[in-house]
């Protein structure tokens, strides 16, 4: 996360210098090194150049999101997620160049998937992204995602296909993708569309991936094109969270009776350590508290809460007694939440209960003072860390309202604790390290500056930081 940078950038740019000034090979290795960097840049900047000027900015109504013109008149492919909740059938769309114009929904995938085609008013002779074969896809082969996280038009990251899942063909990649890609373009090395990105996966554990994106393969993507060449697009979109390979989540309700299950062969697997899930879904309001619990006498268990795209919400280790989980939280919207029933490590297996809980005493749309945010989680080997000084650490999210007076504590007994308040765009509200000298707890109090969603992260003051903390947001 480049936010924080400013916390470890000098001293890297020191070792750099010192390294650079005592290894005696580098010297002998930089032409090599120069040449293969010189290549993958030119790579780099070729896909960019050939690909970024088709990839627009959609925004539809309170969502937003990317999409690619395939067709010189304006058709644009992109989710149905970004433009459903669009007000009427027409949204706007903005190029690299500053244009914007009006677009119609043609229509969403009758097959389910999260698909939607829109058509530019008054369009010709625009830029086009151009569709790669099916069988030219690989595992291990570069792959390149353009679009508009967090607002940022025109973004380009870089990475690998790490994996097709083998059941629907869903594309997994390592090149970041995070809200606002959502319906842009997964490219190959031509700068040719292998997917339309369409979710995250965001875990921190032991033996798991931070940043896991995934992409509707062009398998799906044709169909989809065909029928709405045909005119047979369906009228709305039928399109929930495509999960990694999963089979769909199992629906739930809240306050029924404590689930009883098992992992093992039969269930799904996360990718990053091959461990067994099972999925569940339920409906929840924003500012509804719940509390979810997951319990097993054969295996360390790991609760997982994501929202309706892909996005993490909240997950959790040993915040149960023992080795069991437990997850309490404030939901940030409307919308179907989905559980993972996880273990700890690859392989585990055995039986489970899982006991779904809304606090009594809410109601939607009502403000809630007191408790906002209560979690707790453990740092762990294999968590995602901080590139520059390898400490661990936690996301988490809270809806608050401009002028609320909040006081966000971070604690535990078994490492230095580190807090961070970003605003939704990524930028540094505000930090704490110690609460006084000899406490090593973080305490951040404050009025909120806007209304909506804020990220709190949980770090550890260096790489040695590890154990289980408590985290919460209270409205003073």
């Amino acid at each position: 996360m480049s936010a924080f940078w400013f916390r470890y950038g000098v001293s890297s740019l020191l070792t750099a210098g010192l390294l650079t000034g005592v290894v005696a090979p580098l010297p002998q290795l930089a032409p090599q090194l120069a040449i293969a960097q010189n290549q993958d840049e030119q790579t780099n900047i070729r896909v960019y150049d050939q690909a970024s000027p088709a990839v627009v900015a959609i925004i539809a109504g309170n969502s937003s999101g990317s999409g690619s013109i395939i067709t010189p008149d304006g058709l644009v492919l992109t989710n149905a997620h970004v433009v459903q909740e669009a007000a009427g059938r027409s949204v706007q769309v903005r190029l690299p160049n500053g244009d914007e114009y009006t677009a119609d929904i043609l229509g969403y995938d009758p097959a389910g998937q999260d698909l939607a085609a829109l058509q530019i008013r008054n369009a010709r002779n625009l830029p086009t992204i151009q569709i790669a074969s099916p069988a030219s896809v690989r595992v291990g082969q570069r792959a390149f995602a353009i679009g508009s996280p967090f607002g940022l038009e025109t973004t380009f990251t870089v990475g690998i296909i790490s994996r097709i899942d083998p059941r629907d063909g869903t594309i997994q990649t390592d090149a970041a993708i995070n809200p606002g890609n959502s319906g842009g373009p997964l490219l190959n090395s031509e700068g040719q569309m292998v997917g339309v990105n369409t979710a995250i996966f965001t875990v921190g554990r032991e033996g798991g991936n931070i940043g896991i994106g995934f992409a509707i393969p062009i398998t799906d993507v044709q169909p989809f094109l065909t029928a709405i060449d045909q005119g047979r697009g369906a009228d709305t979109a039928q399109a929930g969270s495509r999960l990694p390979g999963a089979q769909p989540p199992q629906p739930v309700e809240l306050n029924g009776a404590p689930i009883r299950g098992a992992l093992g062969p039969d269930s799904n697997m996360l990718p990053g350590d091959n461990s067994y899930f099972n999925a569940y879904s339920f409906e929840g309001r924003a500012g509804q508290t719940v509390s979810l619990d997951l319990t097993s006498d054969e295996f360390d268990a790991y609760l997982i809460l994501i929202d309706s795209n892909g996005n993490s919400i909240a997950q959790d280790d040993d915040g149960g007694a023992g080795t069991d989980a437990r997850i309490v939280t404030q939901l940030p919207t409307n919308d179907t939440y989905i559980v993972l029933a996880n273990s700890f490590r690859g392989g585990e297996s055995g039986r489970y209960q899982l006991t779904l809980r809304s606090q009594p005493g809410q109601s939607a749309g009502q403000t809630q003072r007191g408790m906002i945010l209560n979690e707790q989680g453990a740092l762990r080997q294999g968590d995602p860390m901080l590139p520059e000084d390898g400490s661990l650490y936690h996301e988490y999210e809270f809806e608050g309202r401009a002028g609320q007076s909040v006081t966000i504590n971070l604690e535990s007994s078994e490492f230095d604790t580190y807090l961070f308040l970003f605003d939704n765009e990524g930028t540094l509200i505000d930090a704490n390290d110690d609460i006084s000298p000899g406490n090593t707890n973080s305490r951040l109090s404050l009025q909120l500056p806007y209304t909506g969603s804020y990220l709190v992260i949980v770090n550890s003051y260096d790489n040695t930081g590890r154990g289980r903390y408590r985290l919460t947001v209270e409205e003073n």
